[in-house]
């Protein structure tokens, strides 16, 4: 049984798999502040929740893209795991091709999500992750990685409309009837989604023409991925365990 564990600047996911079955997977908010011991208690918690036992984990392994955070996570694994966990970053076999200008820059996240749709569709194709930013991540006929291009999320966007206009309120991100809001809240939710996936629409119509591939696959994944991808045809599928499974791979290629 292996832990894979993807350090989000939202969330943080952990998923459990037992070879190629995730068993169980948790979402726990980013808490910069929180010790070693906090997360400690708070994911043992999750597993006896869940009728897991720390006992059984045979490796980790961690993507990350908030930096202060991967000592607490590993300090973590060590003390109330056992186990030195395995870092998605230099050095380690993802077997990914980056065509990228510097390679050290891309994010783990999207290292991760990369190596999973490889491996579970057929490639030309994009991955649009959308979490805290919002990126496209394009990978040609030959299963090379070229790049892609990165947003600003839809919470961000939201939150922005709020502290940059006074009279703005704060609103939950939900799908309105109609793009003719009728009330303030309405019509910026009407704004935000629509104008999104509208967003989302134009980058990968841009991404086909660059590309010179017109049938191209488009996965979307991230905690708002279902949002979204209900609101274009644009997206093929949406996979909300993509990144997971990237680490499961990955884990199993270096262990």
């Amino acid at each position: 049984m292996i832990l894979v564990v993807d350090i989000g600047n939202t969330n943080i996911v952990l998923g459990v798999y037992r070879g190629r079955e995730l068993l169980h997977h948790f979402r726990l908010s980013t808490a910069r502040q929180s010790t070693v011991d906090e997360y400690g208690v708070m994911i043992h918690n999750l597993f006896n929740m869940s009728n897991l036992s720390f006992k059984e984990v045979e490796g980790v392994i961690i993507s990350s893209v908030v930096p202060p955070l991967v000592q607490v996570i590993v300090e973590m694994c060590v003390k109330f795991i056992g186990k030195e966990p395995l870092l998605v970053g230099p050095g380690i076999k993802t077997g990914l091709n980056l065509r990228y200008e510097n390679p050290r820059e891309v994010g783990a996240d999207r290292i991760v999500n990369a190596v999973a749709a490889i491996e579970q569709y057929k490639c030309p194709l994009v991955v649009v992750d959308f979490g805290t930013a919002t990126t496209f991540d394009c990978i040609d006929a030959g299963a090379n990685y070229l790049g892609g291009a990165i947003v600003p999320g839809l919470g961000i966007s939201t939150e922005a409309l709020y502290q940059r206009a006074s009279k703005l309120p704060r609103i939950e991100l939900e799908k309105p009837k109609k793009v003719i809001g009728r009330n303030t809240v309405h019509a910026m939710q009407a704004g935000i989604i629509f104008g999104y996936a509208g967003q989302v629409e134009g980058i990968v119509r841009r991404i086909k023409l660059e590309m010179n591939a017109p049938v191209l696959k488009v996965i979307a994944t991230g905690g708002l991925a279902s949002l979204i991808a209900s609101e274009t045809e644009c997206i093929d599928e949406v996979n909300p365990m993509l990144t997971l499974e990237g680490l499961r791979i990955i884990y199993n290629r270096n262990k």
